[in-house]
Parts: C-alpha cells; structure tokens; sequence
C-alpha cells in the first residue's frame, strides 16, 4: 500500500524546457529565480527612495516649529508701553548713562546722549527702555532710571503707578477677567468682542454698555418604536443654543464703571484697579 507524502510543499514535476541546450530545468526553482528577481527590484527602489529622502534639503526634515510666545508671557514683569499707553511718553536725558541690550544690566551696547527727549518703550521695576542718539550713533536697550528727568514733580511716582497698573491689567487679560478702572480696549483684549454694544452721549460725557454671552448648545431627542423589535429608542431630532451665562459691562469715558454678571458664571467680587494714569507733561 501506498502511503500518501506528508510535505504539503512537494516540489513540482520537472519539465523539458525548449532550449538550445536540451537541459532539464525544475520549474520550481525558475519561480524562485523570479521571485529573487522581483526581490531585488523593490529593493532597488526602497534605495532610490531613500537616497531622494536623504537629498532633501535639510528644512524640509525638521517638524515646524512652534509658535513663538508673546514676549509678555516670557517676560512677565516687563511692561511694553505700546500695548498699554495710547500716547508715547517721553522721557528727557538729564545724564549719560550706560545702555544694556537686556533688562538686568549684562550686555552693554553704548551709551544714552543728555539733553534730548526719547520715547519710553517698556519697563520694568529697575530699567527704562528707550531708542535715541548715543555717544557715536544711535542706541536702543535698557537704561537706568536716574539718567532721567522730568518738570513734572510727581514724575517717578506717577510712572510706578503706571507699572504697577499694567503689572495688574496684563494677569487680568491673561485670565480672561475684568475689572473696573480698566478701558475698553483692554476689555476688548481681555474678553473679545461683544455680543452686543449700546452707546449713550450726552454734554457731559459717553456711557454705554457692552454684553457679553454665553450660549450652550442643548440636543433634543424623540422617543420611536422600532416596528420591528417593538422596542422604545431615543432619536435625535434637533439643538438648541441656550444662554449659559452673561456679564453686562458698563463704560463712562471709556473707563469700565460697573460690571454686571448672571449667576451661573459665578464670577465672585468684583475687581477694582486704579484708572490709567495721566502725565502732565
């Protein structure tokens, strides 16, 4: 009795080929040979490919970026006048002094001319920065506070007020809050635009208001039977957007006087700050 071959893979029966040469050649190993053949095709490719990978410029590699962070995140204890102050401030050199390319004095760049007028860029608690004529050329960087003047007697007070208002204004915005003394414009930093505007003028002056709204958005369903399994299902038919919340914010010559909100927002107290500060000179 015969008994069947256990090997699933039996090589197929050899076959005459017509060639010249009248030699018997396994059709399994041609397979093989084009299989190696197809082989070192896609392996010729996967080369080329990444050859023309390797070939990009070195740009085109790297992931992107990310975006750069406002300098008022980084440097959270500078304040930069043209974000806050719609009017420059000018400051008169009364002395030469050194100025810095950074805020803590490390780096000096040349030094500040007297007897001229420059504009204050930003500031912090220990340095001005301003642009004007230097010793040689022009300069621009952090100077010390003493090299300038004012007629104004209240000069250096009044500019510690404006810093710490604006340290103030800068971590309100960054919450998303507002508070009375601020003006419009920061609130419009602050919150965005609002959803709804009213504006009163009068001899004496402006009021109005500014609304700002919450909406959520609310899914209604519809309860079916399936006709075939008799059974109760819920199906959406349509949304709704209902007011979340709302905070009404009231303005008098552009400076926030009152503020109202609903209670689901649960703002808490209201927050006070002091009006910008107005220089005389």
């Amino acid at each position: 009795m015969r008994t069947a071959s256990l090997n699933k893979n039996p090589l197929p029966p050899k076959k005459r080929l017509n060639n010249p040469a009248g030699e018997f050649v396994s059709a399994g190993i041609a397979g093989c040979i084009s299989a190696r053949l197809n082989q070192f095709i896609a392996m010729k490719h996967v080369v080329f490919l990444l050859a023309a990978c390797l070939a990009l410029p070195a740009t085109a590699q790297i992931n992107p970026a990310k975006p750069r962070k406002s300098l008022l995140e980084t440097e959270p204890d500078v304040v930069y006048l043209a974000q806050t102050v719609k009017s420059p401030i000018e400051l008169t050199v009364v002395r030469e002094a050194p100025v810095y390319s950074d805020k803590n004095g490390k780096n000096r760049v040349g030094s500040i001319a007297v007897n001229q007028k420059v504009p204050l860029e930003a500031m912090t608690e220990k340095a001005y920065k301003v642009r004007g004529k230097g010793a040689r050329n022009d300069v621009a960087g952090w100077v010390t506070p003493q090299a300038f003047s004012s007629k104004d007697p209240d000069f250096i007070a009044n500019l510690r007020k404006l810093y710490d208002r604006q340290l103030a204004v800068q971590k309100l915005i960054a919450e998303k809050q507002v508070a009375v003394g601020m003006t419009t414009d920061e609130v419009g930093l602050s919150l965005g635009k609002p959803t709804k505007t009213t504006l009163r003028k009068t001899p004496k002056g402006e009021s109005g208001s500014w609304e700002f709204i919450e909406y959520k958005t609310i899914n209604h369903y519809t309860t079916e039977i399936n006709p075939v399994t008799g059974q109760a299902y819920r199906r959406f038919a349509y949304a709704t957007q209902e007011e979340k919340g709302k905070t009404v914010i009231e303005f008098t010559d552009g400076l926030v006087s009152a503020i109202e909100e609903t209670e689901d927002r649960k703002g808490g107290n209201v927050k006070i700050i002091v009006p910008p500060v107005v220089f005389g000179w």
